[in-house]
Formats: structure tokens, sequence, C-alpha cells
């Protein structure tokens, strides 16, 4: 059997800076360190964290006074900033940059007096976080029908931005029935939008073309991993989403000359690994690696931790 392994796949550069945070904080300053929330939406990086001495909470009433905390990738809302400050717990702010840069434009079309509109999934940390972070109202819209169903003035001052695990591809039709909607609205230029999301999903489109089956090693709680399954399934291919090589299935494989393999952006590649081991128990296989896109973004980790 012929195994295609997708070309970007698996960390992108925000998830690996949150990871370094933890392991980095837990060396400084010895465990525990508590992490709100977890760090990256995938178990097999959070167990692994924990054996180190990490503590997953949702809540930062759970933190003692004093102990090191840690927000994660997907950033949090500015009361849960309060909060910590209020109680003055040392943060480590893992939240990705590329997730700032989106609360800062929320701030800013805001500041300039324009209706907030926020493109992404309801109850995803990432969107609790953003909506908690901009000081006003911001209208949620999932999908072209919740555009059709907002109560605005067409002609009021809007503005939008979106979750960054969703693509250029995910947000287009959006975006275009927000443009027809009102006359007067403001956005992100294109090229804001999350290079790692867009690359894997093209990567996807690109692996469906030379396979039979696709493969997407993830959480069944992560965003962008379950928008792969769900591309692959959109190009033709039968997809199946794994967390790892024990969620296996042969009768997939019944048929298929040709498997591909991605993962989403918080999938190690040791799980990918895993992935491969189990297709080798039912056969051999040979492997091969996709061309695709060079990502060689990395993004600084906090002072605290980079010096002393």
């Amino acid at each position: 059997m012929e195994v295609f392994l997708a070309q970007p796949r698996g960390f992108c550069a925000g998830v690996v800076r949150a990871i370094e945070i933890v392991e980095r904080a837990l060396q400084k300053y010895g465990p525990p360190v508590y992490v709100r929330h977890e760090i990256v939406h995938n178990k097999y990086v959070v167990e692994s964290l924990k054996k180190k001495g990490a503590i997953f909470v949702e809540d930062l009433s759970e933190v003692p006074a004093k102990a090191v905390t840690v927000f994660s990738a997907h950033g949090v809302a500015r009361s849960v900033e309060e909060e910590a400050e209020a109680r003055d717990l040392p943060v480590l702010n893992a939240t990705c940059p590329l997730v700032t840069k989106v609360h800062n434009q929320g701030k800013r079309y805001i500041s300039r007096g324009r209706a907030l509109i926020l493109i992404g999934h309801a109850g995803h940390p990432e969107v609790e976080g953003t909506m908690g972070q901009v000081p006003g109202p911001v209208l949620l819209v999932q999908s072209v029908q919740d555009v059709a169903e907002l109560r605005l003035p067409t002609d009021a001052p809007v503005a939008y931005i979106t979750q960054t695990t969703l693509s250029v591809d995910d947000t287009r039709d959006i975006i275009a029935a927000l443009q027809a909607k009102f006359t007067d609205i403001q956005g992100p230029d294109i090229r804001d939008i999350c290079y790692a999301t867009q690359n894997r999903q093209s990567a996807v489109r690109d692996l469906g073309k030379l396979v039979d089956v696709i493969l997407v090693v993830g959480a069944a709680n992560s965003s962008n991993s379950n928008r792969l399954r769900e591309i692959g399934t959109e190009v033709g291919v039968a997809s199946y989403l794994i967390a790892d090589g024990s969620e296996l299935n042969p009768d997939w494989l019944k048929d298929a000359k040709a498997v591909g393999i991605t993962a989403g952006a918080s999938a190690p590649e040791v799980l990918v690994d895993d992935v491969i081991e189990a297709l080798r128990r039912i056969g051999p296989v040979s492997v091969s690696l996709v061309p695709g896109r060079e990502e060689n973004i990395e993004f600084r980790l906090p002072a605290e931790l980079t010096t002393g």
C-alpha cells in the first residue's frame, strides 16, 4: 500500500510556542504549573505535559495563590486576565500571536465606532476569548444564513474579524454575504487569515488527487482537524479523523491502494508515526511525502522565559 504524507501537516508555530511555554515554565519554576484550558486541543499533548507536572484547569478559581499560570493558545477574555491580576497570579500568556492580532483588530474597529461581526464557531474557546477581549458588543455569525438574519441597517458602519482556525476558503461565502448586505464594511486583509490553517487545507486538497482514503490525525474537539476531514470528504475521498493508530479501522482500507495522511495543527508528528505503524501491521507500506508549502515561521517566547 502506498502512503502519502501531506505537506505541511501537524504543529503550527502557535502550537509549538504554546507547548514550549509550558515546558520552559516547568523547567524554570518547577512543577506544578497551572494551565487554563487545554494548552492546545490534543489529548496526547495534554497528557504528556501532565506527566511533566502541568495541571489543567477550566477556571482560575482552581489555581492556588501565587501559582504560575499559563493561558492557552486559544486566548482568554479580558475578564480572565483581570481576575488573574486581582489575585496577583504570575501569568505566562501562550495565546497565539495570530489570535492576539485578531483581538487587536476587533478593538480597533470598535474604537472607530463600527459594529463588530465575528465569523467563527459558537462555544469555541478562541471565539469566547475574542468576544471577551473586545470592549463592546460582538455579533457572531457561523453561516450565510446568520448574515441574512443580522438586524443592522444596511448602511451601518460595520467590520468583521474571523476565528483563526478558519481558512480563506471557509470564510469566503460568509464574507461575500456580508459585503453584499452592508454598504460600509471593513475587514482584515486576506493575508491576515491564519497561514497554517490555509496551508493544511490546501495540502489536503492536493492529497485528495492521489489517494483512495484520507486519515486525519487529530482530536475530536480540534476545529481545524475536523475541517481537514470535511475537506477530504468534499473532494470525494473517504476521510476519517483518528486520534492515533489505535483508532484505525482496517475496513476503511478495503480496496484502497493509496492512503493519505495529514494532521491537524495541534497533532504531534509522533501520532502520525503511530498511524503509519498501525498501517504496517495490516500489510507492507511505502511512505512518500507530497511536495507542499514549506513553513518557517517562528513566534517569540515571553521575555520571562528567555532571560535568567
